[in-house]
């Protein structure tokens, strides 16, 4: 199957939990001779490099075994960025074309702390799959506990371009007090940019609502130049139901090509489909009028916000076109009766 990281049915739904800017990391490999196991998580998709050699090998952009000459297979685990609920996975062999591995399974287990050892009890959670070379492979996963790890198996060698882990992390929401102000929007408690008007340059709003500050253009959402009337825009899901208290936006390393003014859009709904959420989203609750943007700076807006009910999605009007690197929205969780 050829898609998109982001043009798969888990990606508007669940955040990956085997990203490394949130701290995923492969732990162990049975063998990386040929390419690192840590390149598997990179959040960019892989790319092919003609020409490209290193000392044991064809560089690859991705995860690769030697050839097995005994019995066995390989395997690697990864520590997810937080741990979570997993529903789904793609299993990504891009640009391995012969060296790919013809099966793969996926393990997983929870530890409390530390990684998994000898002892550590692993559940399968994705029965052996044929693989295709050069392909994504996304399959469902019907497993309800909540992981810490995983071990991808690969049959019985080869190379994995890419490895999404689609999840809900867990969050002890209990323990959060309805008065303490958090990062509604923030990735470790399950905020999610699920659609958007246009994405046409390499960054995407999945990075909008990642830890830290932007490292550079790439790592934000720019849209292409808008020669017509209107706006773009980027819809976003709370990682729980709030009350808005402040937004910022982060336009680091936008110069030339920062949104002139935003808005915001926001509204409680509850379990509907994507499409009929973007369908109706121009027609949401104005929050916060038009506002003045700055390039590469963060601005917090709080007096400007008229929010006064509890809300589950934004919508951040983009206008009319241009980069973004972080969207913040703080506010006090509101449980829900």
């Amino acid at each position: 199957m050829k898609l998109t990281d982001q043009a798969n049915r888990f990606s508007d739904k669940y955040i990956n939990l085997a990203e490394p800017r949130l701290g995923a990391n492969a732990i162990f490999a049975t063998d990386d001779f040929f390419a690192d196991r840590q390149r598997m998580l990179k959040a960019a998709p892989a790319e092919f490099i003609p020409g490209k050699f290193d000392d044991n090998g064809k560089w690859m952009d991705g995860w690769e075994s030697r050839r097995k000459r005994v019995a066995g297979y390989d395997y690697c685990i990864v520590r997810l960025g937080k741990p979570g609920v997993i529903k789904g996975v793609d299993i990504d062999t891009s640009h391995f074309c012969g060296n790919h591995p013809p099966a793969a399974s996926i393990d997983a287990c929870y530890c409390t702390e530390g990684d998994p050892d000898e002892q550590t009890s692993w559940s399968e959670v994705l029965s052996s799959v044929d693989l295709e070379q050069d392909s994504h492979h996304l399959h469902d996963i019907l497993a309800e506990e909540v992981y810490s790890h995983i071990r991808l198996n690969i049959y019985p060698d080869g190379g994995i371009a890419r490895l999404r882990v689609y999840g809900l992390p867990s969050t002890n929401w209990a323990s959060i007090d309805e008065s303490q102000v958090i990062d509604l929007l923030a990735l470790e408690y399950g905020g999610l940019a699920i659609a958007c008007s246009d994405q046409a340059f390499g960054s995407t709003i999945l990075n909008l609502n990642m830890p830290g500050r932007g490292i550079n253009m790439g790592d934000g959402w720019e849209t292409k130049r808008r020669r017509e009337p209107g706006n773009e825009w980027v819809i976003m899901k709370l990682g729980h139901v709030g009350l808005l208290s402040a937004i910022e936006i982060d336009t680091a390393h936008y110069k030339g090509n920062y949104p002139d003014r935003i808005s915001v859009q926001a509204i409680f709904v509850g379990d509907v489909n994507t499409q009929s959420i973007i369908s109706e989203s121009d027609s949401w609750p104005l929050v916060m009028p038009e506002q003045k943007l700055q390039m590469d700076e963060i601005r917090r807006f709080e007096k400007e916000l008229t929010a006064r009910k509890p809300v589950s999605h934004i919508r951040v009007n983009n206008i009319p076109d241009g980069g973004i690197s972080r969207i913040r929205a703080f506010g006090t969780i509101v449980r829900e009766s």
